[in-house]
């Protein structure tokens, strides 16, 4: 996207001469989108603009080393936890869940103020610096501080790429941006695994250096290393991106006056509050997850209890899980254009629901494999189309406290589920066996009634709750 003050093949770096632009005019938002015409189709096509390639590139590059920072930290909180492994593990990671309910608000404020190109380049590079001091950190709290840090960081970061998105690429484009956006960040998992487990070859081999001995190398510091690479080349290749400077932002000069702050988080809310189908995408993601998310905790459970598969089948359904977003991601990306997005994400939402409800119903594998995959197919339509929906119907001034604002309702639904789930599935299993000693009958056919396959069913119902809220939601937008 260019400045509003230059012309779009400067804001794309190149002479005017030799690589003329078209600017094109989108809906419902009244914006533009440089695409240049030297840019070949099949590169449009897949990613809407080189603007964006570029980003995503850099996604890839810091997701990658962030997963791979991920596995190392935990192995570091594992070293100093002394004898108490577990709970430095669970300290640590507990970091990077405190500040999406006490900071994210504040982030989506100083995202819509701040140019969104210098917080992305000034976070990667803190990332970096951050995670440089980690090796050298010999307690639980000092981990504790650092993992905190990182997710500030990050808290700013990934706001402030989800609203620079619709300013690289063109509306009927994002749906592909956005599946694309979810590969960088979670395709990188076992390509960063993977990495990590190499990375102790070159740990034995640089630890047979002596003038090495000062940085500690090990596997977990040669893995964290590797990530302040990643962070500091993902920062080089945003920085050379050109993004919109929106005049509130320019007039703002880096000073922060609380009061204004206070009225621009406010205005935020508002707006949810006022657009039917803003509120409609946040309910459905959020609400959504409260219900999907019980399947973490849970599956080991069902899959040992009720399915008969044990350890072996729990991978077999997260693999199934997998699978089915991944199905959803391709089949988005061909068919995107032609579908009616905001229909389109209700319906993946009640299907989803479904899928659960039927997947919880079943008392052997094989049938329970097909429902997650769709399961999987259905949650990352939502995903998808969710951001799409929410990049489209957002002015740009609004974009940042918007995006933080479904973080962190994000991360305080998974960590509801996650936390509250075994405990309602051990009080549920207790009442199932008190009511109907732990089965019904019908005829011949015995249903077994365990706690997980009540809550799981539970989950089911909020997530086709959250489906029909999304509908009476977007109900006005559809109406004559």
């Amino acid at each position: 996207m260019a400045d509003p003050s230059r012309s779009g093949s400067e804001a794309e770096g190149e002479d005017t001469a030799s690589q003329p632009t078209v600017e094109v005019p989108t809906e419902p938002l009244d914006r533009k989108v440089a695409v240049r015409r030297s840019d070949s189709p099949s590169l449009l096509r897949l990613f809407g603009s080189r603007s964006f390639f570029r980003l995503w590139l850099a996604q890839v590059v810091s997701s990658l080393g962030d997963w791979i920072g991920f596995v190392a930290v935990t192995a570091v909180a594992a070293r100093i936890g002394g004898s108490s492994p577990e709970g430095a593990i669970s300290l640590v990671l507990s970091a990077r869940l405190i500040p999406g309910f006490f900071f994210a608000p504040a982030a989506g404020v100083l995202v819509d103020r701040w140019d969104r190109k210098r917080v992305m380049v000034a976070c990667d590079v803190g990332r970096g610096l951050v995670l440089a001091s980690i090796p050298f950190v010999d307690t639980v709290a000092g981990l504790f501080l650092a993992s905190l840090l990182l997710e500030i960081l990050t808290l700013l970061w990934s706001p402030a790429k989800e609203a620079s998105v619709p300013n690289l690429v063109r509306t009927e484009f994002l749906a592909n941006a956005n599946s694309l956006s979810l590969v960088a960040a979670y395709g990188t998992f076992p390509i960063g695994s993977a990495i990590f487990a190499a990375l102790a070859g070159v740990a034995a081999w640089l630890s047979n250096y002596d003038a090495l001995g000062s940085l500690r190398v090990d596997q977990a510091s040669v893995a964290i290393w590797f990530d302040v690479a990643t962070f500091f080349l993902s920062a080089c290749m945003i920085s050379t991106l050109v993004l919109p400077r929106h005049r509130r932002r320019e007039r703002g000069g880096g000073h922060v006056d609380l009061r204004q702050s206070l009225r621009d988080m406010t205005e935020g809310y508002r707006f949810i509050q006022q657009s039917p189908v803003v509120r409609a995408v946040i309910l459905g993601l959020g609400t959504g997850l409260v219900g999907g998310g019980m399947l973490v905790p849970l599956g080991p459970v069902i899959s040992k209890d009720v399915l008969g598969g044990g350890t072996a089948g729990f991978g077999l359904l997260l693999t199934a899980l997998g699978v089915g977003v991944a199905g959803g991601i391709v089949l988005l990306t061909i068919f995107q254009s032609r579908l009616p997005h905001e229909r389109v994400f209700v319906f993946s939402v009640l299907a989803a629901g479904v899928c659960q409800l039927a997947g919880a119903s079943m008392s052997t594998l094989a049938p329970t494999l097909v429902f997650v995959t769709i399961l999987g197919l259905c949650a990352g339509s939502v995903y998808i189309l969710g951001f799409t929906i929410l990049q489209t119907n957002v002015d740009d001034k609004l974009r940042g406290r918007i995006f933080a604002t479904l973080y962190t309702l994000v991360r305080f639904c998974l960590l509801l589920a996650f936390a509250v789930s075994p405990i309602l599935s051990s009080l549920l299993g207790k009442l199932s066996n008190a009511l109907v000693g732990g089965s019904i009958s019908v005829g011949d056919a015995t249903l077994e009634l365990p706690g997980v396959r009540l809550t799981l069913w539970l989950g089911g119902a909020i997530i086709m709750g959250a489906g029909v809220l999304a509908s009476r939601s977007m109900r006005p937008r559809s109406a004559p």
